[in-house]
């Protein structure tokens, strides 16, 4: 996938903006990859003139560059700080949409497995892959099967995932532990090897054709917490990559 710099501008306010990410955008430069699109730099051209005039851009919800959907960014110190504190007191409410591999056999469960990085505790050739270990920081997970269907590829589920932490890969990490990962997720379900590859710089047919979907199924479908005294909520429908695949079961 090409990642283009083509976000949507959801609502704003002299003090937040609210836009939808599309994937595979990444949110801020990475190592390595320089003069690639991100969500920061996007953000810093539409937003030239008022941090011109002495604003600052934070963004809250740093989604991967894989996860499309609503991210929540403040444009002074007052509103960053604001915000940090509802994410620290839990007071922001976030859903996201799934698509995963698999039919369920429960409509809700809640997984609270601790997490960790995966090399800390015996060898893993991917650093950033997370596993759910008891020495773990702990973590909790909120899933609710929305709807089930099968097509020429396997049986899957459309799920809303509630996350009550924000630990690293978190949803992600919880799928797989309950054998229900992402489609089309190069870390998680498998060993790894499409995201080995993608890191060399292509992956093969083989390895593409098994993911299914050329990015994971995963989508910030809704943000919500308290401003100036009124409650805010932004809401943001499957994309058209997943829409398709879910309405072609």
């Amino acid at each position: 996938m090409r990642a283009l710099c083509e976000f949507q501008v959801v609502d704003e306010s002299a003090d937040w903006i609210v836009v939808e990410k599309p994937a595979p955008l990444m949110v801020h430069p990475a190592s390595g990859r320089f003069g690639e699109p991100t969500l920061l730099s996007g953000l810093q051209q539409l937003l030239a003139y008022e941090l011109a005039n002495g604003n600052g851009l934070s963004i809250l919800t740093r989604l991967d560059r894989e996860t499309s959907g609503l991210v929540l960014v403040a444009k002074n110190r007052a509103a960053a700080a604001y915000f940090s504190r509802l994410f620290q007191r839990r007071e922001v409410e976030k859903e996201y949409l799934a698509v995963v591999h698999g039919w369920p056999i429960w409509d809700e469960r809640q997984e609270k497995g601790a997490i960790l990085r995966a090399g800390s505790v015996g060898e893993c050739a991917i650093w950033l892959r997370q596993r759910v270990h008891p020495s773990g920081r702990q973590c909790a997970t909120r899933f609710h099967v929305e709807r089930r269907f099968e097509n020429e590829r396997g049986r899957f589920s459309v799920m809303r995932c509630f996350p009550e932490t924000g630990r690293m890969h978190q949803i992600r990490v919880h799928l797989e532990e309950l054998g229900h990962p992402l489609v089309g997720d190069k870390i998680y379900g498998h060993d790894g090897r499409a995201y080995l590859e993608q890191v060399e710089g292509s992956i093969s047919e083989s390895v593409a054709n098994g993911l299914i979907l050329p990015r994971h199924a995963l989508h910030a479908t809704l943000l919500g917490l308290a401003w100036n005294g009124m409650r805010m909520e932004w809401r943001s429908g499957l994309p058209r990559d997943l829409a398709r695949f879910v309405e072609a079961g």
